[in-house]
């Protein structure tokens, strides 16, 4: 089996720890296929650099998508998921939306733990999507502020472990999710320290993925999900075009 780790953002050290956490957890024989965007953003903190970067996210995906078995879209908000679903008869799984449903496989209530309060909204915006809301308690944030996302870890780890648990005395959470490319890893680390089960999204999303895989659904011929028919397309990269125009 082959899954596509898809990194929309465009730092290459994210895309090694994300692959590393998935590794971890991917069945024997599971290949897990790294790739970091080549535009956009080191680290997609808002809803319109989502929207900026679903477009890469397309093209990433049809170029690879013949090659693989599933697709990860490997940032919590989940850049491009539905419309991705969508286009490509392969699973496409978000990490946020993985994470979600795995805590409320865990719990009846769960919170979200993350490390900059300029990605709330746009992670409060995946909840909604999921429609879990009745079963969301609040994002949990740290107070001070962290010098670089790729050592976020490190800086504030101890003080992540603090919001945890004040998601659970304070927001009667049941889980947890540490949320964010960055703390890719983090889960299994302190996951003993922890009085509650914390969710590790892309972990999460291998597990959901691989899942997938071996149930073959099928694909959606019909219904919202369907491909849309074919459409002429001007100026789109070629593999992307040749997916919208059916001639791939």
């Amino acid at each position: 089996m082959k899954l596509h780790l898809l990194n929309p953002n465009t730092t290459e050290s994210m895309t090694l720890l994300m692959a590393g956490a998935a590794s971890r957890v991917a069945s024997p024989g599971t290949e897990i296929i790294p790739t970091t965007a080549k535009i956009g953003f080191p680290y997609i903190s808002s809803r319109v650099e989502a929207e900026i970067i679903a477009s890469d996210v397309f093209e990433t995906i049809a170029e690879h998508h013949t090659q693989v078995d599933a697709v990860i879209i490997s940032a919590f908000g989940d850049p491009g998921l539905i419309g991705a679903r969508q286009l490509f008869d392969i699973p496409v799984i978000g990490v946020a939306e993985a994470a979600m449903l795995t805590a409320c496989s865990l719990g009846q209530r769960f919170s979200i733990v993350t490390f900059s309060d300029r990605l709330t909204e746009w992670f409060c915006d995946g909840v909604r999507r999921a429609s879990l809301e009745q079963r969301f308690t609040g994002i949990r944030l740290p107070r001070e502020d962290f010098q670089s996302i790729e050592t976020v870890q490190e800086e504030l780890g101890e003080t992540l472990v603090k919001l945890v648990e004040e998601a659970v005395l304070i927001d009667k959470a049941d889980v947890a999710i540490l949320a964010g490319g960055p703390l890719a890893g983090l889960a299994a680390k302190v996951s003993e320290r922890l009085p509650i089960p914390v969710v590790d999204p892309v972990p999460a999303a291998v597990v959901l993925a691989e899942g997938l895989v071996r149930l073959r659904p099928g694909i959606a011929r019909a219904g919202g999900f369907a491909r849309p028919p074919a459409k002429d397309t001007f100026g789109l990269p070629d593999k992307l075009a040749r997916r919208i125009e059916h001639t791939d």
